[in-house]
Parts: structure tokens; C-alpha cells; sequence
């Protein structure tokens, strides 16, 4: 039983240092067209998924499953770093929540904005380029 459970946490730990690795490296590439968006700092969380790659939803959530609670405070300096301060909160809130690190939330959250069409309308347009204010 022991036995079971030491190779279960080995592959656990090995999973996450793949996930990990690949958050970086996907993060790095894609820092400066993230970084170049134009995301106003008052837009809301759907408003903001709404602009980002779905590239980004997703290293964010590989990221939390690579570092765990860690991943909090790292994933608040990124977001605030790219300018993105609509999703910093819910990814240092959903990071430290246990057992949710399994669950790509960031993903999910990118796909509802998308496809429900939620978000800040007059954010949207700005985003979009459409700025009619």
C-alpha cells in the first residue's frame, strides 16, 4: 500500500514539474504580445479573459497546478506585470483555494466569457478597438 502511494506522489510530483516547465517557457514566449494588449486597468474579470489568448488561460492554469499555493503570489506579480489587474485577484483567490488546482478554472472562465458573451461592454469595445466613448 505504501508502495502504491510513493509512486503515486512520485508521478504527482512529476506531473507538476512538466506542468511547471511548461508554464515558463509558454509564458516567456508569448510575455510580449500579452504584454502589448490594450486591457484598460478598471476592466472587469470576463472583460478582461475576454482580450487575453487563450494560450495565456491556460499556462495560468498549468502554472497552478505546477506550484500549488505557491502559485498565488507568483501569478499576481505575471498578471500585474502584463497589466492584466482584472484577473490578478481571481488567480491569487482561485490559487490558494485547495483541491482547485485539478481544475483548469482560468480555462473554463476564458471559454464561458467567450461563449456566453460575457464582460463589460464599454471595456470590450475599447479593448476590441471599436471605442465609441
Amino acid at each position: 500500500m505504501l508502495e502504491n502511494l510513493g509512486s503515486m506522489l512520485s508521478w504527482l510530483l512529476v506531473a507538476m514539474a512538466v506542468a511547471l516547465s511548461i508554464a515558463v517557457v509558454g509564458l516567456a514566449m508569448i510575455w510580449r504580445s500579452v504584454r502589448n494588449l490594450n486591457v484598460p486597468p478598471e476592466a472587469g474579470f470576463f472583460a478582461t479573459l475576454r482580450a487575453v489568448p487563450l494560450a495565456l488561460v491556460i499556462l495560468l492554469d498549468l502554472l497552478d497546478f505546477g506550484l500549488d499555493l505557491l502559485a498565488a503570489p507568483v501569478s499576481w506579480v505575471i498578471l500585474d506585470r502584463l497589466g492584466l489587474r482584472g484577473l490578478r485577484n481571481k488567480a491569487a483567490l482561485e490559487a490558494l483555494i485547495p483541491f482547485t488546482q485539478t481544475i483548469p478554472t482560468f480555462t473554463l472562465g476564458w471559454l464561458a466569457a467567450r461563449l456566453l458573451n460575457l464582460g463589460d461592454e464599454q471595456f470590450q469595445q475599447i479593448v476590441e478597438g471599436y471605442s465609441s466613448l
